[in-house]
């Protein structure tokens, strides 16, 4: 009933959301008598922020509508490539009409970026998007809503999320030849299991993986989240964290943990801090420091909007990753989606080279938690592994932020870069030339294509030269310990929460939605195991 609850109290205090933010228009407008009064500023300031404590927060958009390609200016249209019960693979199609960037950008590397399903949205990484599209092909998983997903598509088990993984490598592995795999926090584990599991099997895998601060090993220097974790059983987490969806939303009945749950967790670690930068805020709107308020806005619209996870989902990262350690303790067994179990053995791992990223001060995914995906790829050579602790970044500072920007990106771009061979160059570029077969996009909508100019060729790309390998283990020393953007340490939701980035949200670009959704696999898969664990 707390979820039903928790509907009825928001559609009582959405009016006097909606009273405040008219209030605070008629004390803040202009052309407003009200706005003459004396206290006017601090009556609009006060009614301002009650309207953001009290909105409703939809689902943020990415909104990168242009990324800079070599000094040019280059046109980005976001659509879904592939649509899955519960997450779309979407894809961020570049367009230029100038020769030598396209010949630039239909040579670079294809680049799959594994968004956290750990209570925000995929848009928690729209800075590392932002910076990936100046140099490679970008696609990035963008999870559902469970709460929008009805119980018709079938239960989510962290299995699935596997299984989605390797069906996104394959897809991009079909269309391209290759990709290389990033992966932020959560997802690290499943998708070390996926490229473990196509290894096993003799598949094809990715050329490179990227993994930043994620709980590959959760025993090792353990964060208040591991500790929870730990401490609480798998039973007290599916009795206090586990509710079902109300009537009002399409996954009506489905088992979830709530989103509301997790934002009442995010802020309860660090209340004082969120406390004090809404006061920050109103006094921001009092002296008309538009700058400082706008960037309020803009990480809260982020940070406040969340969803919900499949309970199944949710109650196996926990017991998988945070209590029973099977990865690391080579006992994880997933099952495929014809059935079958399958041990998931990262030793497996021969042709993919593997980068480790951690943040000196994170707290939530703690010191040698990621770096311990090298002591279990004993099959990668040496020369194709390298880890990277970045000096005073929390776990936010390494994937979004300055020091993502200056410091990380660089060298995950270079790695990537390194591990990028000719042929695969060669083959990337070619599978975006104009064609017209049924599965390859038409000329005036090719990856990376003209769509301004006629008259515009394709230049052959040249060969991406193959560097050496770098050391295997780099220190980067910063001058600032301080994060240039708000500090994202420690704000976390139970075990698995990630946390936020300084983003804004606008409207979408035009979407167009191409793969099929995949619910009869998924379905059948699920009619092969209990609803919930024991």
């Amino acid at each position: 009933m707390l979820y039903q609850f928790y509907e009825m109290q928001r559609a009582m205090v959405e009016p006097f959301a909606d009273f405040a933010q008219a209030a605070s228009k008629l004390y803040s407008t202009p052309h407003s008598p009200l706005s003459k009064i004396p206290m006017a500023q601090r009556l609009a300031a006060g009614f301002n922020l009650v309207y953001r404590l009290g909105k409703d927060y939809e689902k943020p958009e990415f909104n990168l509508l242009s990324v800079d390609v070599n000094g040019v200016d280059v046109t980005i249209r976001e659509r879904v490539e592939v649509d899955k019960p519960f997450c779309e693979l979407r894809r961020f199609k570049r367009f230029s009409d100038d020769p030598e960037t396209l010949d630039a950008m239909l040579s670079q590397p294809v680049v799959l970026i594994v968004a956290p399903l750990s209570g925000h949205y995929a848009t928690l990484l729209r800075d590392t998007v932002q910076s990936m599209l100046s140099d490679h092909k970008v696609y990035i998983t963008d999870w559902k809503n469970a709460r929008t997903v009805p119980l018709s598509e079938g239960e989510f088990h962290l299995d699935d999320y596997v299984n989605y993984v390797q069906e996104f490598i394959r897809y991009l592995q079909g269309r391209y030849g290759q990709c290389h795999v990033v992966s932020v926090c959560q997802p690290t584990v499943p998708v070390l299991a996926a490229v473990s599991l196509m290894a096993s099997r003799g598949e094809t895998t990715p050329l490179s993986m990227t993994m930043m601060g994620g709980p590959i090993d959760a025993r090792r220097s353990p964060t208040a989240v591991n500790n929870l974790a730990q401490t609480r059983s798998y039973d007290w987490f599916e009795n206090n964290v586990i509710y079902e969806v109300p009537d009002n939303y399409p996954g009506a009945g489905r088992r979830v943990y709530p989103g509301f749950l997790q934002y009442s967790g995010f802020v309860a670690m660090n209340p004082d801090r969120h406390a004090n930068s809404h006061y920050d805020y109103f006094k921001d709107l009092i002296k008309g420091d538009d700058a400082s308020a706008e960037h309020h806005r803009k990480f809260y619209d982020e940070y406040n909007a969340v969803l919900d996870m499949d309970a199944d989902y949710y109650l196996e990262t926990i017991a998988t990753v945070f209590q029973e350690f099977k990865l690391v303790k080579g006992t994880w067994d997933v099952r495929s989606p014809e059935g079958q179990l399958e041990r998931v053995r990262p030793q497996d791992i021969q042709n993919t080279a593997l980068l480790t990223v951690e943040g000196q001060l994170d707290d939530i995914s703690g010191s040698g938690q990621t770096r311990a995906a090298h002591d279990l790829c004993t099959g990668i050579d040496a020369n194709a592994q390298k880890h990277i602790e970045v000096a005073g970044a929390g776990h936010y500072g390494i994937f979004s932020g300055s020091r993502w920007r200056k410091v990380v990106y660089p060298q995950v771009c270079e790695f990537i870069l390194t591990h990028q061979p000719a042929s695969a160059t060669s083959a990337s570029a070619a599978g975006h030339a104009p064609s017209v077969s049924d599965d390859a996009p038409s000329p005036d909508d090719s990856e990376d294509s003209d769509s301004v100019s006629a008259e515009a060729t394709v230049i052959t790309p040249e060969n991406t030269p193959v560097e050496s390998a770098p050391e295997p283990e780099t220190t980067i020393q910063t001058a600032n310990p301080e994060e240039s953007d708000f500090s994202a340490g420690g704000d976390i939701a139970v075990a698995t929460a990630e946390n936020t980035s300084v983003i804004s949200a606008a409207k979408p670009e035009t979407k167009v939605q191409t793969g099929k959704n995949g619910a009869a696999p998924e379905n059948a898969r699920n009619s092969q195991r209990s609803k919930r664990r024991g």
